[in-house]
């Protein structure tokens, strides 16, 4: 089974090479906001989908803060598929409190499978792009936004850029 999906008409297209451990870390640190409430999430969430429907991105969006799902969107084109690739990518993030895809990217360039090197079970864990984690000043790591039915780079792509632009804003509800 494979998780990218074709890449849709106007779907933001996954960057020439993937970026690094390195650059991986520097968004997650810029991207550490000063709260997240459910408000927040509503706010992110009808972001995310703006985007993917502008873009006819077939995708589905899921956002968590602890356990509790604060917001789920499945756009057309997207299946339950999509949502067994949130909770398998999601894990990761709530296990190693760093995206799916700096965890997978630090696997590659030791030059190791997560699959392998992890030991957990490949059914329940996906260390591929698409899941983030939401990180609060002074709190840490609180939930994750994650997105699944475009090519891993774009999937990640996709949620850094509605972060970006969320973070840019009044950050809540009023500014996006």
């Amino acid at each position: 089974m494979t998780h990218a999906a074709p890449t849709a008409a106007g779907a933001a297209p996954a960057a020439e090479s993937p970026p690094t451990v390195e650059e991986l870390s520097a968004q997650e640190q810029r991207l550490t906001l000063p709260r997240f409430t459910h408000t927040d999430a509503w706010a992110l969430g009808n972001l995310l989908v703006e985007m993917a429907r502008l873009r006819e991105a077939p995708v589905a969006i899921d956002i968590r803060r602890g356990q509790q799902q604060l917001f789920h969107a499945a756009l057309p084109g997207s299946s339950a598929d999509n949502d067994a690739w949130i909770d398998r990518k999601r894990r990761v993030v709530e296990r190693y409190g760093e995206s799916s895809l700096l965890v997978g990217t630090r696997h590659r360039e030791r030059g190791t499978a997560f699959e392998q090197s992890a030991r957990l079970a490949p059914d329940r864990y996906a260390a591929h792009g698409g899941s983030f984690p939401i990180a609060v000043e002074g709190a840490g790591v609180i939930g994750a936004v994650t997105v699944s039915g475009l090519p891993q780079l774009a999937d990640h792509a996709l949620v850094v850029e509605a972060l970006e632009r969320f973070a840019s804003t009044a950050h809540g509800a009023s500014g996006v």
